[in-house]
């Protein structure tokens, strides 16, 4: 069952970090990322980044990456030169995308490089099809969808594999429930961004737009 159009990748990512906030000083210790073609996990990336000051305590217990971990980790600007290559201009999805895409913005300007900012993101989406779930922190829509628990949260690379395995469960679960054949990542990213009062109708316009056009299509190349 093919989800996205054979010619779109989207890179799922997650970051590790020493706070909240880049403009204040706080830095990535921890990147991981999916290549996702289709379904299929075509790549993977990850590594920890030694941000060049000892992260609290808290940090280190929330995450479990310490500082003698950190210590022997490369610089950012060696990971950050590696990282751009592997996200290239694939558009990107996180979970909780703003935050993810601050520390992207931030560590990308260090080593002197801007790219676009095309974000996709798996909690915006949550909340305006599970309006049930309890809460939308990653792991409790891991666990209210039944997924499989990769790893450690709070540690990016499993993260960002969770990510991934909500943003295709949120494909799906959109394809059972309004028809669609094919959902592309504009419609997801812009998805995120409709009042939730409107998603219902929104949506079902769309999958009947869509099958609308596949019926055109289908006619103009047969009829």
């Amino acid at each position: 069952m093919n989800l996205f159009k054979s010619e779109e990748t989207v890179v799922v990512l997650d970051f590790e970090t020493t706070g909240m906030d880049p403009e204040q000083g706080d830095r990535v210790i921890e990147v991981g990322a999916i290549l996702l073609r289709g379904e299929a996990i075509a790549d993977r990336f990850q590594s920890l980044i030694n941000p060049g000051f000892l992260v609290t305590r808290e940090i280190e217990s929330i995450t479990g990456i310490t500082n003698a971990m950190l210590g022997k980790a490369p610089s950012a600007t060696e990971v950050m030169e590696n990282f751009a290559k592997f996200i290239g201009s694939y558009p990107l999805v996180a979970h909780n995308a703003s935050f993810d895409q601050k520390f992207l913005v931030s560590e990308l300007a260090h080593i002197g490089k801007r790219r676009l900012l095309n974000f996709g993101c798996t909690l915006l989406i949550a909340r305006r099809i599970y309006p049930e779930a309890l809460n939308y922190k990653l792991e409790t829509l891991i666990r209210h969808k039944n997924l499989s628990v990769s790893g450690q949260f709070h540690r990016a690379l499993a993260d960002a594999e969770m990510a991934a395995s909500l943003w295709l469960k949120e494909i799906d679960d959109l394809k059972a429930d309004y028809g669609f054949e094919e959902i592309s990542f504009d419609l997801l990213k812009d998805l995120g961004k409709i009042s939730k009062d409107r998603v219902p109708d929104y949506l079902q316009k769309m999958a009947k737009e869509l099958r609308h056009h596949q019926i055109d299509t289908t006619g103009n190349l047969f009829g």
